[in-house]
């Protein structure tokens, strides 16, 4: 039976169509109405040794909004991959589209070839055409899978993973997705050329030169760099609706569960654009994995997540129901949902909070007091009697940059005293009085083996917002494809981001996972895929480059690395053949 062109949220939880013979597909356990061990809350399942996903376009409605989509086997999102760590994989996409589309596999260890990165690690799926990516499952945990083609992921490509581990594990009894993202209907090249006009297009909570309590001083310093303290988010609420598995706020989207139950909640950030700040009221989380690799748990009330990332927590909500909330980091709304022990009954979410502003620390400018290494707008840290005009000369100031980085119209900004900031919080979160979640808490569960770095490579990331151009080292992707990034196979590097922008970037590496330096133990220093780096500041993660190939490394906020925030990656020499015994 075909699909109707129009998703309602009815037909999300119907089990989509693949190869019969061929792939195990089962209705979600809670849309029979039956025992909640395993569910994906919103979208089909697949499993088994081979998988067919169709992808197409169509219509979506959400929230009052309703606009061109894309859907994979019938739903926005696309279906759950259920896999088991050990397995081998034959995925079949087919391109119902009328334009190329493609499949990343966010987060998996694979060879490079079915990476699924059009122009770097293969050509792309033409229209009418079926590819056929066919890999070992090396690892377990919770990642997620996106068309890397143009801007489809904003129109609705992309979906879960869960690959289970081959050891069961006893910590908890019900297992959710909680897949964060967004809609718009508005096309993404549209949106993309809006962002072209000005980068402010979107953004309705701009600080206007009487608002709110900073010293005069300090809002002409801002105006004078022509920049503004409330410039969070680039794409916001005004244009989308955030979702929750497909779901809008007022959908009632429900996760069901008895009393004395623990929960595994497998967080994705699978939005285009946005920051969120996750948390459950009243209730606390134990964060158990990060990228999908096990951390030693700890515990909190909120954590953001950057775009691309996945935390697993596991709840123990005592009876009734408990809202839980994605606010998004700028605060222009929210994903909302229901963690209930009755099925039916919603609970009633927080309040939206106030609108978070740029301190000194977002632009570069080191610690200079201030809750987060802003300015102190009492008397202990204001910013009277300062030479601005010194100041905005610092912060253009492009002698302070390594010579291969490229100085022209792409670079309006060089953070003058950037800081590591991996004790940060989030932008927003600095100032709550509960336990938020740090990257300094982040210690992997099992020791890793450890080699000190042979070499050390520092990469700015850089933009002109003004101009809506994203960059690494003040070179567009456009002009450095025939320049990568790299690494001879196993070295082991420490790589240096610096963000000379206002903006926070969740970079991600494909093929391989990296350690974060963010004073753990050398042997427990966390394993990621994808790193926020904050304004002004800088991160460290040392590599073992040890997946051969070529990789995409890039932004993951989709504008950014649609407008050049991206880089190729090479790995060589491919390793010589094992010789069989």
């Amino acid at each position: 039976m075909r699909a109707s062109p129009l998703i309602s949220r009815r037909s999300l939880i119907r089990s989509t169509a693949g190869l019969a013979a061929a792939s195990a597909m089962t209705m979600p356990a809670w849309a029979r109405g039956q025992s909640l061990t395993h569910a994906s809350q919103g979208f089909g399942e697949v499993s088994g040794e081979r998988i067919a996903l169709d992808v197409r376009g169509h219509h979506f409605g959400v929230g009052g909004r309703s606009g061109h989509a894309i859907a994979v086997n019938g739903s926005v999102p696309g279906p759950l991959l259920r896999l088991k760590e050990g397995q081998n994989v034959r995925i079949e996409v087919t391109n119902h589209l009328e334009e190329d589309t493609s499949i990343h596999w966010h987060g998996l260890l694979l060879p490079f070839q079915f990476d699924g990165v059009p122009g770097v690690s293969f050509p792309g799926i033409k229209p009418g055409e079926t590819f056929t990516y066919e890999f070992p499952i090396r690892q377990n945990g919770t990642y997620w899978w996106h068309s890397h083609s143009g801007l489809q992921e904003q129109a609705g490509h992309y979906g879960p993973i869960i690959i289970e581990s081959a050891q069961p594990d006893p910590r908890y009894d019900r297992d959710y997705v909680v897949l964060l993202s967004e809609f718009t209907p508005r096309h993404p090249h549209e949106i993309a050329r809006l962002l072209k006009v000005g980068e402010h297009y979107f953004n309705n909570q701009m600080q206007t030169a009487t608002e709110g309590d900073m010293p005069a001083s300090e809002r002409l310093m801002w105006g004078g760099m022509r920049m503004n303290p409330r410039d969070i988010s680039d794409v916001t609420g005004s244009t989308y609706t955030f979702l929750i598995n497909g779901h809008g706020p007022m959908d009632g989207l429900e996760y069901l569960f008895v009393p004395g139950e623990r929960v595994r909640l497998r967080v994705i950030n699978g939005s285009a654009m946005t920051f969120f700040n996750v948390r459950i009221p009243g209730v606390p989380m134990t964060v158990i994995a990060a990228d999908g690799q096990e951390v030693s748990p700890v515990e909190v009330d909120e954590f953001q997540i950057g775009t691309a990332e996945t935390y697993d927590v596991i709840v123990a909500p005592p009876a009734g129901s408990h809202a839980l909330v994605a606010e998004a980091m700028d605060r222009s709304g929210m994903g909302v949902a229901s963690l209930t022990s009755h099925k039916g009954h919603r609970a009633t979410p927080p309040p939206l909070r106030e609108p978070v502003t740029l301190t000194m620390a977002d632009m570069g400018m080191g610690a200079m007091g201030g809750s987060h290494g802003g300015m102190d707008h009492g008397t202990g840290g204001s910013m009277a009697g300062m030479d601005h005009g010194s100041m905005d000369h610092s912060m253009r100031d492009t002698s302070k940059l390594p010579a291969d980085v490229k100085v022209g119209p792409g670079l309006d900004m060089v953070a003058p005293m950037p800081m590591d900031r991996m004790d940060f919080p989030g932008l927003g979160l600095d100032t709550v009085d509960h336990r938020v979640l740090r990257y300094t808490d982040l210690k992997a569960a099992r020791m890793n083996p450890h080699r000190m770095p042979t070499r050390s490579l520092e990469i700015h990331l850089t933009g002109n917002m003004e101009r809506y151009m994203w960059s690494f080292d003040g070179k567009k992707f456009s002009a450095v494809t025939d320049d990568p990034i790299r690494f001879a196979y196993d070295e082991r590097v420490r790589v240096k981001l610096v963000n000379d922008t206002m903006m926070a970037h969740p970079i991600h590496l494909h093929g391989h996972f990296f350690e974060l330096v963010n004073g753990a133990g050398m042997m427990n220093q966390p394993l990621k895929h994808t790193v926020v780096v904050q304004p002004g500041s800088t991160a460290t993660f040392d590599l073992t480059a040890n997946e051969p190939g070529d990789w995409a490394f890039h932004c993951h906020l989709l504008y950014h690395m649609h407008a050049g925030m991206m880089q190729t990656v090479t790995v060589r020499p491919f390793p010589a053949p094992e010789e069989e015994a």
